[in-house]
């Protein structure tokens, strides 16, 4: 794993904090990134399947970090993209890590089956680069325990970004990379 891009690693704590936590797309994520538990790692197409492995076991042996995202910042093709999440999916299910951990999807060019690439409610999953966001499943779970109606979390995040207008939302989105 090359954990020597402090850039994009910045980039991309800056859009959680502005689109993810400010506009409280995950109303989860404040947590763990006030507690300095979320583990940042740049990756490529070519070594992703090895790093997934090293960041199952990173997260199998370090019970500090709550949540592992993984950058893939040369992976611009969004369709190339979600090929290789199905892989990196079928990859936790062969090592058993099925219950144990999931994979949730991020990309500049996140686009919803059913939607248009316009739809500001897509902004609910950009982010600066394509990300595999490793999360804890029991993690999730107790999370989910505390949280009155968290069915309710997707149907205001596409009532906030459609108010917003994907215009506002790209602008915020933008502004991420400014280090």
């Amino acid at each position: 794993m090359n954990y020597s891009n402090p850039q994009k690693i910045q980039q991309v704590q800056n859009w959680l904090q502005n689109m993810v936590i400010d506009l409280n797309f995950c109303p989860f994520a404040r947590r763990v990134v006030v507690q300095k538990s979320v583990a940042y790692h740049v990756s490529n197409a070519e070594e992703l399947f090895k790093d997934l492995i090293a960041s199952f076991q990173e997260l199998d042996t370090q019970p500090n970090i709550a949540t592992t995202l993984i950058l893939l910042p040369d992976l611009v093709d969004f369709e190339s993209f979600l090929d290789l999440a199905y892989l990196a999916e079928d990859l936790l299910i062969k090592m058993n890590y099925e219950g144990v951990y999931q994979i949730a999807t991020f990309h500049p060019d996140y686009c919803f089956e059913g939607s248009l690439p316009s739809d500001a409610s897509n902004y609910t999953n950009k982010a600066p680069y394509p990300i595999l966001h490793l999360l804890r499943e029991d993690s999730v779970e107790q999370a989910l325990e505390h949280y009155a109606s968290p069915e309710e979390i997707p149907a205001k995040n596409i009532a906030l970004t459609t108010k917003m207008g994907a215009e506002k939302l790209a602008a915020i989105l933008q502004q991420c990379y400014k280090i």
